[in-house]
């Protein structure tokens, strides 16, 4: 496979936020909506997260546009166990949902020192560590998952039964540790942008229809991904269908994909969040030295690179430096904002 020609052009973040924000306005978000999926979409191409940023623009517009997703939703916290809240998305947008989980989830974390949010009704197609970063850089550790369509094949099997299925988990302090990855050996969106600009995926990344294992991209968008890790992330994948589905009574991925519209956006499920608060844990005084003493030792590893390292540097270069985004992709998103 040779690669695909693709013209790239920096682009300052502010404006990524104003065309991005102007065509979910276009498309008929009100003005949270859109200004809180902006926000997810603007820091993903802000730390490098291409998949995320507005390579989703186009998910999402087409969400609003068939009826699937409700760019007016008003999100609404209910408290339904001591530790334990309900958001109802209302068909809406995660991102807005996430910030209502968030602001109502916090206080009761610190009052209780762990708290969970089960967030419904929700079209989640961001990364999940904007979803928690809040919370961590409140002094909250956080964890979060959710589930998505069927489009990776359990071990041992060819055809897709589970979604993606991202976990997030962060911890606070100095170090602020976060990580989020896909339990699929490769990212959704990551094999779409190869299948674009004609590149190969990682090795045993999928498998063809066949159940073949491929690197061509779009091989394996027409067959399955495959799970990281063998029978370890296919574990984790049926762990997080059971936390973000059958637990809060939302679609698991396989009940997902038989009620949507194929419209290319993002599927109506639900998303678990959980909260807590390091001083309430018994060592209030010394949780925070000890992991930045525990910290220190790893970072003096030779070769050492943590999750999230990577997001960092990219976010101090390219809030200087812009976006590198494809033209081709840009100006899609102009044409939808109603620029020219």
């Amino acid at each position: 496979m040779s690669a695909t020609s693709v013209d790239f052009v920096a682009v300052d973040l502010a404006d990524v936020a104003r065309v991005a924000r102007a065509a979910l306005l276009r498309a008929g978000c009100d003005e949270a909506n859109a200004a809180a999926t902006t926000d997810v979409i603007v820091r993903a191409e802000r730390d490098g997260c291409a998949s995320h940023g507005l390579f989703r623009l186009d998910g999402y517009l087409a969400a609003l546009r068939s009826g699937k997703a409700n760019g007016r939703a008003a999100p609404v916290a209910r408290q339904i166990a001591p530790g334990v809240l309900r958001i109802e998305a209302q068909c809406g947008f995660a991102p807005l949902a996430m910030q209502t989980a968030r602001e109502a989830l916090a206080p009761l974390a610190r009052m209780q020192g762990l708290a969970a949010a089960a967030i419904v009704d929700a079209l989640h197609f961001s990364a999940l560590w904007a979803d928690i970063e809040a919370l961590v850089d409140e002094g909250l550790g956080a964890l979060c998952c959710t589930a998505y369509l069927p489009v990776v094949a359990p071990t041992g099997a060819i055809k897709p039964f589970f979604g993606t299925n991202p976990l997030a988990f962060g911890f606070p302090g100095d170090e602020g540790f976060i990580f989020d990855f896909a339990t699929a050996a490769t990212a959704r969106g990551e094999i779409q942008i190869a299948a674009r600009d004609g590149l190969l995926a990682p090795e045993g990344a999928g498998l063809d229809a066949q159940g073949r294992p491929t690197r061509d991209p779009a091989e394996i968008l027409g067959g399955a991904q495959s799970p990281f890790g063998g029978h370890k992330g296919s574990a984790l994948a049926l762990m997080i269908e059971l936390l973000a589905g059958v637990l809060i009574g939302q679609p698991t991925s396989v009940e997902a994909a038989r009620e949507d519209n194929g419209d290319g956006g993002p599927p109506r499920g639900g998303l678990l969040l959980l909260a807590f608060d390091p001083a309430r844990f018994g060592d209030a005084a010394g949780w925070r030295a000890h992991a930045s003493a525990y910290f220190a030792q790893l970072r003096a590893l030779p070769g050492i690179r943590l999750p999230g390292d990577r997001r960092r540097a990219e976010r101090a270069r390219i809030s200087v430096e812009g976006a590198r985004l494809p033209i081709a992709l840009w100006r899609a998103a102009l044409a939808a904002a109603g620029e020219t």
